[in-house]
């Protein structure tokens, strides 16, 4: 008979995390860029190559910034992976009771932990050490350049968006064009985040507009001061 098999939420984590990270961070640091930049009166010209600027500059640091950190999740687990091999070609005795002793305080009884330890060891003892006494399952193996990837591309498709308002938006309301605009993406975004990730939408979306909108209030009021005093 065919094996079942079932599509777990939980699968999505490593590329959906990058990606809704991104996103975020590119509606909001590019929105709130040009928010600010219009609010120190600055032409939409001005505008416009500073937000192209803080799309290319974020997307790069992003991809560099999620590379360098999950490189050195990646090293950490390779590191434990070595250890715990050497373990169970040296200490096999040791590492049997601590599996049995996982089982046990698991709820099972002491002669049905040593012989689900003695059949998963049988079986393959560096990943049921992996997965049972370090937690190190294959969903959520650190993959550097995935998140790498799915963290610059998330943050150039998320930047794009409140940077497209800067063309279409007359000059005199641009500060509020953008920002009206950065808070549906956001929403948008919580929603899509949530729904792929199978937590409650309500919840996300209020979230990401929340912070969004605290954000480029910041950068106005800084703008506007700024373009104040120049003034």
């Amino acid at each position: 008979m065919p094996r079942h098999k079932e599509a777990h939420l939980i699968d999505r984590i490593g590329w959906l995390r990058a990606s809704v990270l991104g996103a975020n961070d590119g509606i909001v640091s590019t929105a709130s860029l040009i928010v600010g930049v219009a609010a120190a009166q600055a032409n939409p010209a001005n505008v416009l190559l500073t937000g192209i600027a803080g799309l290319v500059a974020g997307a790069m640091s992003m991809a560099a910034g999620e590379y360098v950190s999950v490189s050195s999740q990646a090293d950490t687990e390779s590191a434990d992976r070595a250890r715990e091999k050497m373990e169970l070609e040296t200490i096999p005795e040791k590492e049997r009771e601590e599996l049995v002793g996982i089982y046990e305080a698991r709820g099972l009884d002491r002669a049905l932990a040593e012989q689900v330890a003695d059949k998963l060891t049988a079986h393959d003892a560096l990943a049921t050490h992996l997965r049972d006494e370090l937690g190190l399952a294959t969903h959520m193996a650190a993959r550097p350049v995935q998140a790498a990837l799915a963290s610059a591309a998330s943050f150039a498709v998320g930047a794009a968006l409140p940077l497209a308002m800067v063309p279409l938006s007359p000059a005199a309301s641009l500060t509020w064009s953008v920002s009206i605009a950065a808070l549906l993406f956001l929403a948008l975004l919580g929603a899509i985040g949530a729904k792929a990730g199978g937590a409650p939408i309500g919840k996300a979306v209020l979230r990401v507009t929340f912070w969004g909108a605290f954000a480029m209030a910041a950068t106005a009021a800084i703008g506007s001061l700024f373009g104040t005093s120049v003034a």
